[in-house]
C-alpha cells in the first residue's frame, strides 16, 4: 500500500504525544532513541510527561512533532505503507523531507530545534500576532492586508477555501480584523503566538535559517514533496535549501498544494503524526478525498489492516 503522506505542524503538539507509540512501536522507540541522541537532551520524556509549558516552546514543539511524525512514519514502512508523494505544513515540511530522504533524521530535528530558536527571538525583536479569518476566501484577504496603512500584515496561511490565517505587527494584524469583519468574514480569531509566523517580521530568523541550511547535507528527494512557498513539487537539493528558508517569510499556499496532489498522484491520503487537523483541512478543500489518521498505534493498525 501506498499514499500521500501529510505531516502536521506546530499547534498539533500535546503532553502525552508519541507515548503509546513508542510502547508498542520498536521502529518508534528507535527514532526517539536516535533523537534524543542528536539533541543531547530526552525529548521523548519532555513529550512524554511535559511539562506543557515547556513543550509549547517553540524550540521543543517542532523537534516532538516531527519525532512523532517520522516515528509513525518508521511504523507504517514496518507494516509496508510508504509515501508516494508528501507534504507539510509549514514546520510538517521537514518530515516530509525526511520522508523523501533529502533530510537524515539526527540533522532534521537539529534543524527545526533551531528553526524554533530563531523564530522566537526573532518574535522577541520584532513582535508580532496572527488571527485566523473564517469566512473569506484567501484573494479576498490578501486584498485587504494590502490596503491596511497601520502597520504590517500579510496572509500567512491559505489553508482551505474560507480559512485563511494573517500575520503581522499587532496594529496592522488589528485593522485587518476589522477590515475583515466588515468585508463580512464570518469569525475572526486572534491566536496564541510567539511571533509574526510566514510574514516579513522572520526576517532575521530566515537570515539565520540559510546558515543553518549550508551546514546541512540534502539530498534529492525520492519522491515529489510540494513546498509550502510555491505550492509546486520541490526535489532538488538547492532548490530545496531556499525553499525551506523562504518559508518563514512566505505564506502557506496549502490549499494550492492540496490541489496539486489530488490531481496528482491523488488519493488516498495518511496524516502521519500528532493530531488531525490536516485532515479537517483536506476535506474542507475536497470531501470525497480519502484520508486517514496514522498517529497512535490504534490508528496506524487501523489503516494497515
Amino acid at each position: 500500500m501506498d499514499a500521500v503522506f501529510l505531516f502536521p505542524g506546530q499547534g498539533s503538539q500535546f503532553v502525552g504525544m508519541g507515548e503509546s507509540l513508542h510502547g508498542a512501536s520498536e521502529a518508534a522507540r528507535a527514532v526517539y532513541e536516535e533523537a534524543n541522541r542528536a539533541l543531547g537532551f530526552d525529548l521523548a520524556g519532555l513529550s512524554f510527561r511535559g511539562p506543557e509549558d515547556e513543550l509549547t516552546q517553540t524550540r521543543n514543539t517542532q523537534p516532538a512533532i516531527l519525532v512523532h511524525s517520522v516515528a509513525a512514519m518508521r511504523e507504517l514502512a514496518e507494516r509496508g505503507v510508504r509515501p508516494r508523494a508528501a507534504a507539510g505544513h509549514s514546520l510538517g515540511e521537514y518530515s516530509a523531507y525526511v520522508a523523501a530522504g533529502s533530510l537524515r533524521l539526527e540533522d532534521a530535528v537539529r534543524l527545526v530545534r533551531r528553526r524554533g530558536e530563531l523564530m522566537f527571538q526573532a518574535g522577541v525583536d520584532r513582535p508580532g500576532t496572527m488571527a485566523a479569518i473564517l469566512g473569506l476566501e484567501g484573494p479576498a484577504v490578501e486584498a485587504l492586508c494590502a490596503e491596511v496603512a497601520e502597520g504590517t500584515v500579510v496572509a500567512a496561511n491559505l489553508n482551505s477555501p474560507g480559512q485563511v490565517v494573517i500575520s503581522g505587527d499587532r496594529p496592522g494584524v488589528e485593522a485587518a480584523m476589522e477590515r475583515a469583519k466588515e468585508a463580512g468574514a464570518k469569525r475572526v480569531i486572534p491566536l496564541n503566538v510567539s511571533g509574526a509566523f510566514h510574514s516579513p517580521l522572520m526576517e532575521s530568523a530566515a537570515r539565520g535559517l540559510t546558515e543553518a541550511l549550508r551546514e546541512v547535507e540534502i539530498r534529492p528527494a525520492s519522491i515529489p514533496v510540494v513546498a509550502n512557498a510555491s505550492a509546486l513539487v520541490v526535489t532538488e537539493p538547492d532548490a530545496i535549501r531556499k525553499s525551506l528558508a523562504r518559508q518563514l517569510l512566505s505564506p502557506v499556499r496549502w490549499e494550492a498544494g492540496m490541489r496539486l496532489l489530488l490531481a496528482d498522484p491523488g488519493p488516498p491520503f495518511l496524516e502521519v503524526g500528532p493530531g488531525k487537523v490536516l485532515r479537517g483541512i483536506l476535506r474542507a478543500i475536497d470531501r470525497q478525498a480519502a484520508c486517514g489518521s496514522a498517529g497512535e498505534p490504534a490508528e496506524i493498525e487501523a489503516v494497515t489492516a
